[in-house]
């Protein structure tokens, strides 16, 4: 009578935990935290935009440690010309490539990752950058300034939507974790800024996946770049709500 007793006792046990971690988990799927691979990418973004290549060597071998691919970073890196300049991207890249030869001299075998795919034949630089920039915006962009520099346009739409967010080996929330982490590591770019805010909500990033990109960058970058950050997030935040509920 007694095992029974126990027995039973042991599986209810067990029924509670395990109905607890699912309950504890189904809020965590909709709100999570940003993942070691995601927040490593935020101060070496930050500090390729900086220009601060002894602390992007740091937060490379951070990001390494932490499961980002050789190819993921490089994407990364790559991807911060379009906001940063190429010096500072070329830079990176040769810092990143010292990085990787100081690892491999120790032994440290990082994980390739894999290569993006072609872009698809059937469509131009323009027409699929057009594409993702309308997905990722949530609507046709069009304005003034591009009808005054309509070069610029083509440019957006070709070359940074088209041949660098078109390429797969880097996902969107990433691309914009990446951006919004140099952006808010630069001054004078606080309309860009808002701009892949919002575009990082359009992804599926969330505000406490936002917040805690903000709460890396104070750790890791410093108090100025995420009390900026955290101003003009909440600003968003304010617009997107004022704008769902007209």
């Amino acid at each position: 009578m007694n095992r029974l007793v126990t027995g039973f006792l042991a599986i209810m046990l067990f029924m509670m935990l395990v109905i607890a971690a699912i309950a504890e988990a189904q809020p965590m799927d909709k709100n999570q935290a940003l993942s070691a691979k995601q927040q490593g990418m935020i101060p070496i973004a930050a500090f390729t935009a900086k220009g601060d290549l002894e602390k992007l060597k740091v937060s490379l071998n951070e990001g390494l440690d932490a499961g980002l691919s050789v190819s993921e970073i490089k994407e990364i890196l790559v991807q911060m010309y379009a906001y940063t300049g190429f010096p500072r991207s070329l830079n990176a890249i040769g810092a990143f490539m010292g990085v990787l030869e100081e690892r491999q001299k120790k032994g440290i075998k990082d994980v390739p990752g894999k290569e993006p795919s072609p872009l698809p034949a059937n469509k131009s630089s323009v027409e699929l950058g057009t594409d993702i920039q309308t997905r990722l915006v949530g609507k046709p962009v069009s304005g003034a300034i591009y009808t005054f520099a309509p070069a610029i346009d083509q440019f957006l739409k070709g070359h940074l939507f088209g041949d660098i967010f078109g390429r797969d080996n880097l996902d969107f929330q990433s691309r914009e974790i990446a951006t919004i982490a140099a952006l808010a590591s630069m001054d004078g770019v606080n309309p860009q800024l808002q701009a892949h805010f919002n575009v990082g909500l359009n992804t599926g990033l969330t505000e406490v996946q936002l917040k805690s990109l903000i709460d890396v960058l104070r750790a890791k970058v410093g108090k100025n770049e995420s009390a900026r950050a955290a101003r003009l997030l909440d600003e968003v935040l304010k617009s997107r709500k004022a704008s769902s509920n007209n």
